[in-house]
């Protein structure tokens, strides 16, 4: 059970960090966003890395199996942005909540990994749960709409988008502990995010000079600023909410305390997924939403409280489910 109270920590600083976000990053653009989550992050894992052996040393495999994940990784990203830059968000955030069902068929295959009833029925208790949530927050309280994105896949783009990106987190969560053979999960992670937030800072510095060198008048999306994912807080947030202007200082401890929980949830992903089930880890770590709920209901004075009980009550179910399989 050791595993459930770390990917409890996990999904707890993941939703503290969209939340901290939410609150004081909204003006900050997508790629500057990457730099905070990825490359400071991976900067705060830097004690973790110095305990890496010599990297000539390191196995061929080891070096192959992140050469497939780092591209999926900032591939899902890049989808998750145009997703939810160009679609409307209640037609594709429900789809993130497919990544464990993906992982029980991915598992089995890639790791041989394979879950009681029990434990797969209590993923689908969370599957179902995170949808109603995200697709609940939209529709309010007329129930017909929660199946309104299921009907969207026929001819959203944005839903496909999605769903894709589901499947890539699905595959990527399934190869890392694969990966995990070659590297204590802490030494990994650190790992993982540096070379993922070096990505990270070269995708920002293409970006940046791509902007400054664009002729003027050429057309450019609006930011989405705070959106990252499993970004739980934003399904009741009021897009006229005017963003907060912070003195410089106050900004930079927003920014190392957004970077620091990323840091945390890095820790705490591999550590539980070195030593429980994929699926399970991925789905206990959906309870991310349910922090994400109660932040914005306490912080954000979000509505709709009590319609997304239901959904919460599912997951909850869903995770003493798991609990009670291990």
């Amino acid at each position: 059970m050791h595993w459930v109270w770390l990917t409890l920590i996990c999904a707890a600083a993941l939703a503290s960090a969209d939340a901290a976000t939410k609150a004081w990053l909204r003006g900050m653009s997508a790629t500057r966003l990457l730099l905070v989550r990825f490359s400071l992050s991976g900067l705060m894992l830097l004690p973790w890395l110095l305990s890496l052996p010599a990297l000539g040393s390191l196995s061929p495999a080891l070096w192959g199996w992140l050469a497939i994940l780092l591209p999926l990784e900032l591939s899902a990203m890049a989808l998750y942005l145009i997703a939810i830059r160009d679609h409307p968000l209640s037609l594709t955030l429900p789809y993130l909540a497919f990544t464990p069902a993906f992982v029980l068929v991915i598992a089995f295959f890639l790791l041989g990994e394979t879950s009681t009833w029990l434990g797969a029925l209590g993923v689908l208790f969370i599957v179902a749960g995170a949808w109603l949530l995200n697709a609940g927050a939209a529709e309010g309280k007329d129930w017909r709409g929660w199946l309104r994105p299921l009907q969207a896949i026929l001819w959203e783009p944005g839903s496909r988008l999605m769903l894709g990106v589901a499947l890539i987190y699905a595959v990527t969560a399934s190869l890392s502990k694969a990966a995990l053979t070659y590297l204590e999960p802490t030494q990994f992670g650190a790992l993982y995010f540096a070379l993922l937030g070096a990505l990270a800072l070269g995708i920002f510095f293409v970006t940046e000079v791509w902007r400054t060198r664009r002729p003027a008048g050429t057309f450019s999306h609006p930011a989405s600023p705070g959106i990252m994912p499993d970004d739980t807080l934003l399904l009741g947030s009021n897009p006229s909410q005017r963003v907060t202007q912070l003195a410089p200082w106050h900004l930079a401890a927003a920014v190392v305390l957004v970077a620091a929980l990323n840091a945390l949830m890095v820790l705490t992903h591999f550590l539980a997924i070195e030593q429980a089930n994929v699926a399970y880890m991925i789905a206990v770590k959906r309870t991310s939403l349910l922090f994400g709920l109660l932040y914005g209901f306490v912080c954000f004075r979000e509505p709709r409280m009590r319609q997304r009980l239901p959904a919460a009550g599912l997951m909850l179910i869903g995770v003493f489910l798991i609990a009670g399989s291990d």
